[in-house]
């Protein structure tokens, strides 16, 4: 699991972050982008800590063998990390974006300034989606080859629903008012070609491998500052010349971090499309993606029941369960999930606080 949040001054949530503050509160755990001659250790957990462009801070935990460890993983780590930060006035942001603050860069680094010159030309969304959001991400295992068809067209389908489901973020900085989730908003028009929805087809690999390589390339690293390309080319065109250095394999590696869609192959299944909930609001979305995929017969109740939603991603970033088709998939979903959950390990306890808190949500 992967939760980022965005960080704001405890006396006054509008005020812009302080960089200092934040490498202060942070300590040893700060990553390079914000304190480069940090050691960058672990948390306790063995979680790392990274800082988004914005100061947003973000836990990775290591892949847990249950979800019961995850839980316990994840509630540790964000127990430390809130009272770091409380000792120095910061407290964690509560939603999917920050309603009160204008889009401002906190890390000044050649990754994030390439990145803000890319998406500039495109309008605001790009700084937005940098700088004032947060997401939950959660991670899936592909499973056995013969199910990754079924189970990727399974967790796009399910997108939709999911965003109306759990969405908090009604405006961010101002743009965007009276959304269900203006973070989702903001990520379908940072740059469409790299943050769209992928492709649900038979072979769901070679989709996405045609995708990255004919996606613009944004970065191209450098022993300077500047790692602006000087023109437009992908990264098919970088391998047939377009740029005066023959591209890598770790090159590919890095264009393929600028890659953002709401599902991402990464050798697993990174869910993208979830909000940062309010504390504690973690559990219930990421209980009923794992109960979801816990096994194929669920995964096919899964594409059943999305059916009627699937595709509905700005629909759903408008209007949330407003929509009469989302939140009638969202009811079956949440019946579905409710079921399947016995099959994640949780405690009977566990299992019937999730249960109330889901059929809350309908």
């Amino acid at each position: 699991m992967e939760l980022e949040w965005t960080v704001h001054h405890a006396e006054d949530p509008a005020q812009v972050l302080d960089r200092h503050r934040l490498a202060a509160a942070l300590g040893e755990h700060a990553p390079p982008t914000l304190v480069p001659d940090s050691p960058q250790r672990p948390l306790p957990s063995g979680t790392p800590l990274t800082v988004e462009p914005g100061g947003q801070v973000e836990i990775s935990t290591p892949p847990c063998a249950s979800l019961p460890d995850l839980f316990s993983t994840v509630a540790q780590d964000i127990s430390h990390l809130t009272a770091m930060l409380a000792d120095h006035g910061l407290v964690l942001g509560d939603k999917g974006a920050d309603l009160h603050r204008r889009p401002t860069r906190l890390l000044q680094v050649p990754r994030y300034a390439a990145m803000e010159h890319a998406f500039g030309g495109l309008g605001a969304d790009g700084i937005s989606m940098m700088c004032n959001t947060a997401g939950l991400q959660v991670c899936l295992d592909f499973g056995e080859q013969k199910h990754l068809q079924d189970r990727w067209a399974a967790v796009h389908q399910l997108g939709p629903v999911m965003i109306a489901l759990f969405a908090n973020s009604p405006s961010i900085g101002g743009m965007h008012q009276n959304w269900a989730s203006a973070r989702m908003r903001a990520l379908y028009g940072c740059d469409p070609v790299r943050t769209r929805p992928s492709a649900v087809c038979a072979d769901p690999a070679q989709a996405y491998a045609r995708r990255v390589v004919d996606t613009p390339v944004i970065v191209v690293r450098g022993p300077g500052p500047n790692w602006i390309p000087a023109r437009r080319f992908t990264f098919a065109e970088w391998v047939d010349g377009a740029h005066d250095r023959v591209p890598t394999s770790d090159d590919l590696d890095y264009h393929m971090s600028l890659m953002f869609p709401p599902v991402r192959p990464r050798g697993y299944i990174e869910i993208r499309y979830l909000d940062t909930p309010a504390p504690g609001g973690w559990i219930a979305p990421s209980a009923l993606l794992v109960a979801l995929f816990s096994d194929p017969s669920v995964v096919d109740g899964v594409l059943a029941a999305t059916e009627r939603a699937a595709g509905r991603w700005l629909v759903a970033a408008r209007r949330g369960l407003a929509d009469e088709r989302i939140a009638r998939a969202a009811k079956d979903v949440v019946a579905l999930g409710i079921e399947a959950l016995p099959r994640t390990g949780l405690s009977h306890d566990q299992i019937g606080i999730i249960s109330r808190e889901l059929e809350g949500k309908l």
